[in-house]
């Protein structure tokens, strides 16, 4: 059963889906690299159970995770699924043998990916599709009219709900609109990395959820000694502040940090609710300055 506390942050409505501004991204789950079973899977499926326990409704995964291993946790603990709990999967690329990524975005390609992902979720439509652009560097420039169109197409087949997209410049978000609604953008954002700042206000306005990944990634030492400093007069961890500064960023911003430890998923809760001064935020803006 759900703590009487919900999850920092309130919640965000996806399309017709409404969500907790908190979610939980399942990537950890995985082995190293994203390959193969976890360490401990009891210890998995027991962090699944309490991100349903603590009232988070948004788990975001990918078939390529794994690959397929995350999902199959996933449905080994939740299903059959609350129904409040919405699941937001991702295509785009495959796994090879080295644990590479390789892109795989021709319509057949996504149409199995998609697959994949209801059978492995054990679901007969998908909440949310996000489409994965650009490649581990991040976005790059070009059309997504072919990829994006496919997962149209999904959608008007009744496959999936809900369309977003992961990785892409601004111009490939005004592209994807112009193809077919989307409800979310998923991007590198953090304190660090604010090359996204207008596409956020934009995307608030036209009441599209923006979805930072990697909220402590990228930093520099210095930029990383600086959020240290404000997190130390706080007494909070550094992960923390920058939880808690994304939230109070925009209220159209959704958060999905990941971790495979009940005990780490709990300070991650606690931690975004963290309340920033106006001192604060100003400090840490500068980090990104």
């Amino acid at each position: 059963m759900s703590t009487a506390t919900p999850p920092p942050g309130g919640t965000w409505t996806l399309g017709d889906l409404t969500v907790t501004r908190f979610g939980y991204g399942a990537m950890q789950l995985a082995g190293p690299g994203v390959m193969g079973p976890p360490a401990d899977r009891d210890s998995a499926l027991a962090v699944l159970r309490e991100v349903v326990d603590l009232g988070i409704t948004h788990i975001d995964t990918s078939s390529a995770y794994g690959p397929r291993l995350t999902n199959e946790l996933i449905r080994e603990a939740l299903h059959p699924y609350p129904g409040a709990l919405h699941i937001v999967t991702k295509v785009g690329a495959n796994r090879d043998a080295q644990g590479g990524w390789p892109t795989a975005r021709r319509p057949g390609d996504l149409r199995r990916q998609v697959q994949e992902n209801l059978r492995t979720l054990g679901l007969e439509v998908l909440d949310l599709v996000n489409m994965r652009m650009g490649n581990a560097e991040g976005p790059q420039p070009g059309s997504l009219a072919e990829a994006f169109g496919t997962l149209g197409e999904l959608r008007r087949e009744g496959l999936i709900r809900h369309l977003g997209v992961s990785n892409v410049t601004a111009e490939q978000v005004v592209e994807a609109q112009g193809i077919a609604p989307i409800v979310c953008v998923q991007n590198l954002y953090n304190l660090a990395h604010r090359r996204d700042d207008e596409l956020v206000d934009r995307l608030a306005s036209e009441g599209v959820a923006y979805v930072p990944f990697f909220p402590l990634g990228g930093f520099s030492p210095l930029q990383s000694s600086a959020l240290a400093a404000v997190a130390g007069r706080l007494g909070a961890t550094s992960m923390s502040v920058a939880l808690a500064w994304l939230l109070q960023r925009s209220p159209n911003i959704l958060l999905i940090p990941g971790t495979s430890k009940v005990a780490h998923l709990r300070e991650n809760v606690a931690g975004a609710g963290l309340v920033l001064s106006a001192e604060h935020v100003a400090e840490l803006d500068a980090i990104g300055g």
